[in-house]
């Protein structure tokens, strides 16, 4: 295609790496998942630096590993709490259109299985529902498109990623 990047943020559980990954290989672009970064640059699973080290650390390595992103022609998927950064998401858009893979709590819920060893930042005394309405609006506020993914397939939601990003060149 060409050498411009789409940047997938969403929910736990929405898709991000599973039809971000099938997508770059439909549009013939890069793929990059910022999770495999972080754990890359840290050395550390995403749970280990959460549970060992505290959401502040792992909100500052999220961050910084962001930001040493200089990509091009690439699918980048996120992790769900990328949107509390607004340093990271102003390079991530920079970088390229952001797409949001929205889906609704249950949807959300009834995909994720690993709650104890997936990375999923919920703040401390709080709940999935909690992290879920609080990430809602952010997600919103930085997506140039958003795809409902409720009932979709990855197949489908792929299709959508794409025609998603033709409609944003």
């Amino acid at each position: 295609m060409d050498g411009s990047n789409i940047v997938l943020i969403g929910m736990p559980g929405s898709g991000k790496s599973t039809c971000g990954v099938i997508a770059a290989k439909a549009m013939l672009k890069n793929f990059f998942d910022t999770d495999l970064l972080i754990q890359g640059l840290e050395g550390e699973r995403l749970q280990d630096i959460i549970d060992y080290k505290g959401l502040d650390c792992f909100f500052k390595a999220e961050e910084r590993a962001i930001l040493t992103l200089k990509l091009e022609a690439a699918v980048i998927a996120t992790g769900g709490s990328v949107v509390y950064s607004e340093k990271a998401m102003e390079h991530l858009r920079s970088l390229g259109k952001v797409i949001y893979l929205r889906v609704s709590y249950d949807t959300m819920m009834s995909r994720i299985h690993n709650f104890t060893t997936r990375g999923i930042v919920v703040k401390e005394g709080g709940t999935m529902l909690d992290m879920y309405n609080e990430r809602a609006p952010l997600y919103e506020k930085y997506a140039d498109a958003v795809i409902d993914c409720d009932g979709c397939t990855a197949e489908k939601t792929v299709e959508q990623i794409i025609e998603a990003a033709k409609s944003l060149q």
